[in-house]
């Protein structure tokens, strides 16, 4: 845990961007739970991150001391097809903006949230941040993916120019509770669970799935990626990037038969091959996780899930029967 003492975050001024989101609702929650009492949640509908006015105006309400950066354009497959445009243009002048006002107003610490998609479409199994750029990531996502991946390249140039301290995570493909659950850009498990639940309010007895099945995926539960972002905010200071993951690997056709379970489904699966797969086979090495700052993922994945289809259900009371 880099031999020295944790950093103090309950006396600190916090921003966190995205903090209304998914997974910075989670995040946001983690820090109050632990006592931090000054949190700035940064919401879109007030500042607008592609926007370099809103940022500077941001960092002049925050002063924030230490600023977590999770924000993002984000979808699924069909969703990163249908705008890899605006996705790497928001991705990227969010963060490069954000990263650059942390640098003139002297922010302590700045944690910056990246994301699995970065890595090389056929990188070795599993994932090591060493083979982050030993090659271009599956063209589905990549420029989301690459958007992202500037910021480490930031991160580490601001470090060796103005000795910031900026650290990057890589967590692995999040979901649980908040989690989006719109048919236009949701992500693979939102999406089997709306449609299976919805299937069965209707009597339906086939759901269609993207791809042949095939694909492997590393889930981590979105609680255990906020504790993660925690602990790393206080125990780690390196210019690697670390890895966020729950260490076991699923392929997307066992997923459909444990969220059919969950769900009570008992319909068909029809697999359209004419739609893409994504990455072949996603599994991270969460070794640098452990020994830098002590994370360890909790949650298995049908714990996890059974508590992702109970949230969606409470939300959706039509689909609970």
């Amino acid at each position: 845990m880099n031999g020295k003492s944790a950093l103090d975050l309950t006396s600190k001024r916090i921003c966190v961007t995205g903090g209304a989101g998914f997974l910075g609702s989670f995040l946001v929650q983690s820090l109050r739970s632990a006592g931090c009492t000054d949190v700035f949640v940064v919401e879109h509908r007030d500042y607008d991150l592609t926007k370099e006015a809103d940022v500077k105006r941001l960092f002049e309400d925050a002063r924030p001391e230490i600023l977590f950066h999770l924000a993002a354009v984000v979808g699924g497959i069909g969703a990163n097809q249908e705008n890899p445009g605006s996705f790497f243009y928001a991705n990227a002048i969010m963060g490069i903006q954000l990263l650059e006002y942390a640098r003139r107003y002297n922010v302590e610490k700045t944690v910056v949230v990246g994301t699995v998609c970065s890595y090389p479409n056929l990188a070795p199994i599993p994932f090591h941040e060493q083979s982050l750029w030993d090659g271009y990531p599956e063209v589905t996502n990549a420029p989301y993916g690459i958007a992202k991946k500037v910021l480490l390249v930031q991160c580490q140039a601001y470090r060796q120019q103005y000795g910031m301290n900026a650290i990057y995570l890589l967590p692995g493909n999040l979901y649980g509770p908040r989690d989006n659950f719109d048919p236009a850009s949701s992500h693979v498990i939102p999406a089997m669970v709306r449609n299976m639940l919805e299937a069965k309010s209707r009597s339906a007895n086939k759901i269609v799935c993207w791809g042949d099945g095939s694909p492997t995926r590393e889930f981590l539960y979105v609680e255990d990626a906020a504790k993660g972002i925690f602990k790393a905010a206080r125990r780690y200071d390196g210019a690697a990037p670390v890895n966020l993951g729950s260490g076991e690997e699923t392929s997307i056709k066992d997923l459909a038969v444990l969220v059919a379970e969950l769900c009570d489904y008992k319909g068909r699966i029809f697999w359209d091959t004419s739609k893409p797969n994504g990455q072949p086979r996603r599994k991270l090495d969460t070794t640098q996780a452990e020994q830098f700052f002590g994370f360890r993922a909790e949650t298995p994945l049908r714990e996890g899930l059974a508590e992702t289809i109970s949230w969606y259900k409470r939300q959706v009371p039509a689909v609970s029967a």
